[in-house]
């Protein structure tokens, strides 16, 4: 991908390699360097602020028919003028290193005994719906799955809930 989408000032842009941008002042001195959020995009993106501006005047005039009443007003939006760099694409995540390690050993204690079969693979929706009929040590597998491994809110809310039904069965 040869361009990135940058937040900057709460609006997004989409840059590339040397372009230049115009954009509401920043609050780096001319000459300087930061870096602004990257939203899509693979490596850095650097913004060198070339100098800071003024944009064109805005004409502003109210007027009244038939009793006089005339304002007039004018507006400069304060600008900055800033050069895009794109940096070297980061690193590969820690995960990609991890998934270069043998998997077979970490595949075996990542499945909790008592677990329902494919838990791994289900979705929060599927867990909600599935948790009202498991029993009550799938149910406690499968959240200890959930707190250790996957730490999805839904899914944990809903097993936690099912375990209050199992108990008010009881």
């Amino acid at each position: 991908m040869d361009y990135a989408i940058i937040r900057l000032g709460g609006k997004q842009y989409r840059v590339r390699e040397g372009e230049t941008l115009v954009v509401d002042r920043v609050k780096t001195d001319a000459g300087k360097t930061f870096t602004p959020d990257v939203l899509l995009g693979e490596g850095t993106v650097t913004a060198t602020v070339v100098a800071h501006e003024r944009g064109p005047k805005v004409r502003i005039g109210k007027y009244r028919r038939r009793t006089g009443y005339k304002r007039h007003n004018g507006f400069r939006a304060a600008t900055s003028r800033i050069e895009i760099t794109l940096g070297a694409k980061r690193a590969p995540a820690k995960k990609s290193a991890e998934q270069a390690q043998p998997q077979p050993a970490a595949a075996a204690d990542d499945h909790v005994k008592g677990m329902p079969s494919g838990y791994e693979d289900l979705t929060v929706a599927q867990v909600t719906a599935g948790s009202k009929e498991w029993n009550r040590p799938m149910l406690e597998a499968a959240l200890e799955y959930e707190q250790a491994h996957a730490a999805r809110k839904g899914a944990i809310a809903a097993l936690e809930s099912a375990l209050k039904a199992k108990e008010g069965n009881s």
